[in-house]
């Protein structure tokens, strides 16, 4: 169902911010050399509640969204859309300086596919990532970063780094290619971004 604040889709669960202590945790105890309780504290943010909260927006059901058939807008055709949809190495890490790295929709604590990476190689068992969704970590999956086009690709969109935002893989693809008017979701540029003390786990070495 569409948030009702009007900021997201979905309103992330708890279980999410706690998965996100968890990996914090991990990093820290794996700076500190603690191996073994780091992944303990990677398996304890493999939560079913959060893969619970994701699977209807894999589905690609649309059962998660609330969309006025009136006002749903044609896309345009492949060949009237911009080039080069997806941003430069350079523009993720101006989006990233400018965003931080919480969601800008729904806020939730994301995590470069970069670092996730490095962690599933250190912690191949605990930071589980196959491929398919039922096999990923459920942490690591809802908190993967995103870099979303307000106005979509599919709606003439470029990928100028005004029109795109930092955003969790949930909100990103549980959109779909809607106008955020479409699904009653304010601009979230007009928020300013979250700042806090979540690093995204970039310090993990």
């Amino acid at each position: 169902m569409a948030n009702a604040s009007g900021t997201c889709i979905s309103d992330p669960p708890e279980e999410i911010h706690v998965a996100a202590r968890y990996l914090d945790e991990a990093v820290t105890a794996h700076m500190q050399n603690n191996r073994a309780l780091a992944a303990d504290l990677i398996r304890a943010a493999d939560m079913p509640a959060i893969h619970a909260w994701l699977k209807p927006i894999w589905s690609n059901s649309e059962q998660h969204l609330v969309v006025p058939a009136a006002s749903i807008k044609p896309t345009l055709s492949k060949e009237s859309r911009p080039p080069a949809r997806m941003p430069s190495a350079a523009q993720k890490r101006e989006i990233h300086q400018r965003d931080g790295y919480n969601c800008r929709f729904c806020g939730m604590p994301v995590i470069r596919p970069e670092v996730r990476r490095r962690i599933s190689i250190a912690y191949a068992e605990a930071a589980r990532w196959g491929t398919t969704e039922a096999q990923q970590h459920a942490g690591f999956q809802a908190m993967w970063a995103q870099y979303d086009h307000i106005v979509p690709h599919a709606h003439g969109g470029t990928s100028e780094i005004d029109n795109m935002v930092l955003t969790c893989a949930a909100c990103n693809f549980g959109r779909g290619s809607y106008l955020i008017e479409e699904l009653g979701i304010t601009d979230p540029r007009l928020r300013s971004p979250l700042r806090s003390a979540w690093d995204g786990l970039e310090r993990f070495q």
